[in-house]
């Protein structure tokens, strides 16, 4: 099997785990477009793979088929083309009869969902092929992988129906660490500093595929024009194809999303329902957990709140870096964030990314803080009395007796803390310990690119972490 892939080990071992086993194994994998599902299965299974099909996104029943149909005969298939999925289906297990591999027989049917068109049996088949065929032989590794991350849920995880607890595996893949994406840039000789890779973690997020489209002979800047600004750049139309190719009916999400962009710090229910003229229904749970399940949003509670005031809050940094700089997009062209990196509106808005690039690290940062194996609970608070204006993102209760209150800084150098600031920090702790009446000890800690330069107010801060604690 390929060593080519970078990062990955969970799911590697998951799929290898599935690969030697001595049942049959179904498994679903899902996650948002452009993270690495399809090209994950085709790397680690790349001589394995008996059978290989991809749905054609928004094509009918008959495409869908014929395509079924083809790949059948490109696979060494005899049989005439069926006229239905239960026959397309019956035609796949004489192929993997006929096959001559040993091990596992890996069936990799990628963009399910797109074959599964209204009204036309597929889920049926599918389900009457595993339960009646593949299951009960031992010897066969079923892989369905899709986008539609809803669709993937709804109808082959959490199925009621046929496939009702026939899933024996599900990987959400998720985007890269910092640390996969350094691998991945050394991996395609793109020579970037960490505190690069930051910052093109603020823009892009960490999805491979956006990744792969940058030129290791250009700058971060230019590669951020050349992929976002230009004309004709490859991302340009980008977020109106994420969501349509994530969710059946994308519109409402989209919605959702560009209300939550409106507060950096996030919305109640009760507040998307108000923004979006959604209903503050059960509808409007199952749009929100679709977007936590694909990354775009983290639902999380101002600390010593009850679970009903749980607030919803955009943390997908190319969703972000979209709807703060799309209409840019219209008014410049080459060379707009060449010039932008240089003023201090980059500076305010790459101190936001930062905050939201601490979020996806958390187990990181956990671990720098030596607790990986202490039970924690992670939540924001805001202060409501004392300082009305004081906040905290990143809120770590420990079960050590200990509350983590971490503060991130973006500088292009070690971060000084000041008079003024010194004492801004020991009001918001001692506001925090008010205001909550925990009994817990509560410790500022600095996140910050470079550390903080070496002065008396420094040494009052017990617990500093750098960018390179993010990459561990």
């Amino acid at each position: 099997m390929q060593a080519h892939i970078v990062g990955r080990e969970k799911e590697i071992s998951a799929l290898l785990g599935c690969y030697g086993s001595s049942e049959s194994e179904f498994v679903a994998i899902y996650g948002r477009r452009r993270v690495g599902k399809t090209y994950l299965v085709k790397e680690l299974f790349s001589h394995e793979l008996t059978f290989l099909a991809e749905g054609i996104l928004e094509e009918g029943h008959a495409t869908q088929l014929q395509n079924f149909n083809d790949e059948l005969a490109n696979h060494g298939g005899v049989q005439p083309p069926a006229k239905d999925w239960l026959a397309a289906f019956n035609n796949l297990a004489r192929l993997i009869e006929a096959s001559p591999a040993e091990g596992k027989k890996v069936v990799f049917l990628d963009e399910v969902s797109s074959m599964c068109t209204a009204n036309s049996g597929f889920l049926a088949a599918l389900a009457h092929f595993w339960n009646r065929w593949a299951s009960p032989r031992r010897d066969v590794l079923l892989i369905v992988c899709g986008s539609a991350t809803s669709w993937i849920v709804k109808n082959i995880v959490g199925d009621k129906g046929g496939l009702h607890n026939r899933i024996t595996r599900s990987i959400l893949l998720q985007p890269f660490t910092l640390r996969e994406c350094e691998d991945f840039y050394q991996r395609h000789n793109i020579r970037y500093t960490r505190y690069q890779i930051v910052e093109a973690y603020m823009v892009f997020g960490g999805i491979p595929y956006y990744m792969r489209l940058m030129r290791p002979q250009f700058s971060l800047q230019q590669n951020v024009d050349a992929l976002y600004f230009e004309d004709g750049a490859p991302l340009r139309d980008e977020y109106e194809h994420l969501f349509r190719s994530l969710f059946t009916d994308a519109g409402r999400h989209v919605r959702i999303v560009e209300a939550l962009a409106t507060n950096g710090k996030g919305l109640m229910r009760k507040e998307i329902a108000r923004q979006t003229g959604l209903p503050n229904s059960g509808r409007l749970t199952e749009l929100l957990q679709e977007l936590i399940q694909c990354g775009f949003v983290r639902e999380y509670l101002y600390f010593g709140q009850r679970k009903r005031d749980r607030l919803y809050q955009l943390i997908d940094p190319f969703s972000i870096f979209h709807l703060r700089f799309a209409a840019k997009q219209r008014a410049y062209t080459s060379d707009y964030w060449l010039h932008f990196s240089t003023t201090p509106a980059h500076g305010a808005w790459s101190g936001f990314a930062f905050e939201r690039v601490c979020l996806w690290h958390v187990p990181q940062i956990k671990h720098a803080l030596g607790i990986s194996g202490v039970h924690t609970e992670v939540s924001a608070w805001r202060s409501r009395s004392a300082d009305p204006g004081a906040q905290i993102d990143l809120v770590i209760d420990r079960a050590d007796s200990v509350i983590n209150l971490c503060e991130a800084k973006y500088a292009s150098g070690a971060y000084g803390i000041d008079k003024t600031e010194s004492q801004r920090l020991r009001e918001k702790r001692g506001a925090f310990m008010a205001e909550t009446g925990t009994r817990k000890l509560a410790h500022i800690t600095m996140i910050t690119t470079f550390g903080l330069k070496r002065n008396a107010y420094a040494g009052e801060i017990l617990f500093q972490l750098t960018l390179d604690d993010l990459f561990g």
